[in-house]
């Protein structure tokens, strides 16, 4: 799940600034999930805008705007009230922003309301957790499932630091040592023998971007 929160009211309002009839697209997966782009946060800013004299002629909320068939069959439907406006407001990740503008055929100008923050997934209480980098070479098998590349403060492959006190982090001794929760995780397996291998550095190549993924 991608992870996003809604940009400052005022930072929206500013880059919307020389633009009066706006079109909103929101999200009816993460962001609907994260609260920042479903059927209640569209209505908020509809409010917001209309306070500030814009006129919101249309919205759509697509369940992924980033897969390009699912917002060029939203846009399609509205394509009345998208050739009046003259900005595209976007309440979606950064994917979806750019799925946007790739898949508008009128043109306008479009802006991201959200800010996007990380992929995390969301446990039984409802917090979202980071817990993948996205790195392009996945080491969840050697580390008893759990990713020190995103969850140690330095993404070390060979063990605690030397900071590492009381299974905290230095970084933040608010949080478990990645690797104490591995060793941990390890020795729950009878595998702490595996610790013993010497990892080489990452290959930091594969996470080059932009990807491009032929399927």
């Amino acid at each position: 799940m991608i992870i996003t929160e809604q940009k400052p009211l005022v930072e929206i309002l500013e880059s919307l600034k020389g633009y009066s009839k706006i079109f909103l697209v929101g999200c009816g997966e993460c962001a609907t999930t994260c609260k920042t782009g479903g059927k209640d946060e569209i209505a908020k800013l509809q409010k917001v805008l209309e306070e500030d004299h814009k006129s919101v002629l249309g919205s759509c909320i697509p369940s992924a705007p980033c897969v390009a068939a699912q917002i060029k069959v939203e846009l399609a439907k509205n394509t009345q009230a998208l050739r009046q406006s003259e900005a595209v407001l976007v309440l979606a990740c950064g994917l979806g922003v750019q799925s946007v503008k790739d898949n508008n055929r009128m043109g306008q100008v479009v802006m991201p309301a959200c800010n996007t923050l990380c992929g995390a997934v969301m446990d039984a209480q409802g917090n979202f957790l980071e817990k993948c980098s996205m790195c392009g070479e996945c080491v969840l098998g050697l580390f008893a499932g759990i990713c020190p590349i995103t969850l140690c403060a330095k993404g070390l492959l060979n063990g605690p630091c030397g900071g590492m006190n009381k299974g905290k982090c230095e970084v933040d001794n608010q949080r478990d040592c990645a690797w104490v929760l591995i060793y941990q995780e390890l020795e729950k397996k009878n595998k702490l023998g595996e610790l013993k291998n010497i990892r080489a550095p990452k290959d930091y190549k594969k996470a080059l971007k932009p990807h491009k993924i032929s399927v």
